[in-house]
């Protein structure tokens, strides 16, 4: 019986249109080391069964966006409500101070500098994180913050599963976006280590008779050079009006029957439209 000792039979999700679908199709999701270290990490905190629910959700489209910004992932994902549920997962971003050690410390060695600036991973990078007595990765769940506005009262639920298989999954295709979320975007790392490596083009990269001869620039030939700028200059990244609300804790204070700080969204992206 469904309704067995009183519980109402499972909803079904309703099912979305242009929703955001896990490539993978079956098996594991993660695809890369460093995305298959984050699910790995989760798994290591107990989470490995609760993580498994989210997976039909991921490939079925369930979840409607996903934002990355500096400590906070959140996802909108659509459950069996009218209303999608919103999915935080929050880690704590490395201090401007922490950043600099861990630049120079991967300016001071030639070769994660050049897979960096290449766009790569290096396998080991958690090392150098080690070196300065950093993690990369969380080691314990006090690192992270999750919550979702579902009534789930586990955590993860399978809305914060789903955007954490999709995570994984935005790791595979773009590895900066985990420095991203420890505080450090990507063009304002690789900026800094050809600053600290020392080549940044300059006045004198416009005049090629007062360049450097190559005997006395060996160590920096192969880095790779700054991208030439648009001649219509550069795209302004997308804005979220709200997005200072995700960094809120949750209030315990209602308007009706909504919480404070979803009834303030709409006032928000209301200020922002010109």
């Amino acid at each position: 019986m469904n309704s067995w000792r009183g519980f109402p039979p499972a909803a079904k999700p309703i099912r979305v249109e242009g929703g955001i679908k896990a490539r993978s199709k079956r098996g594991e999701i993660a695809q890369t080391w460093w995305s298959r270290r984050f699910i790995e990490v989760l798994e290591s905190f107990g989470m490995g069964g609760r993580l498994q629910r989210g997976k039909r959700y991921a490939r079925a489209g369930q979840v409607l966006n996903l934002t990355l910004s500096t400590s906070v992932v959140v996802g909108l994902v659509q459950g069996s409500r009218p209303e999608p549920y919103r999915a935080r997962i929050a880690i704590k971003a490395f201090t401007a101070a922490e950043w600099e050690r861990i630049e120079r410390e991967l300016a001071g060695q030639a070769l994660y500098a050049a897979k960096l600036l290449a766009g790569e991973m290096p396998t080991d990078i958690e090392r150098i994180f080690d070196e300065v007595g950093l993690q990369l990765f969380p080691v314990t769940m006090r690192e992270l913050t999750m919550d979702c506005s579902c009534p789930d009262w586990e955590i993860p639920c399978k809305h914060l599963a789903a955007a954490c298989y999709l995570l994984a999954e935005s790791f595979d295709e773009d590895p900066f976006q985990i420095l991203a979320w420890r505080g450090r975007g990507r063009e304002e790392l690789l900026d800094r280590l050809r600053a600290l490596r020392g080549t940044v083009a300059g006045p004198a990269a416009k005049e090629p008779d007062d360049a450097a001869p190559l005997s006395e620039c060996l160590e920096t030939f192969w880095t790779a050079p700054e991208p030439l700028a648009s001649a219509t200059g550069p795209e302004p990244e997308p804005t979220v009006p709200d997005a200072l609300l995700d960094e809120l804790e949750p209030l315990p204070v209602k308007i009706g029957n909504t919480n404070a700080v979803e009834a303030l969204r709409p006032a928000y992206r209301a200020m922002s439209r010109p």
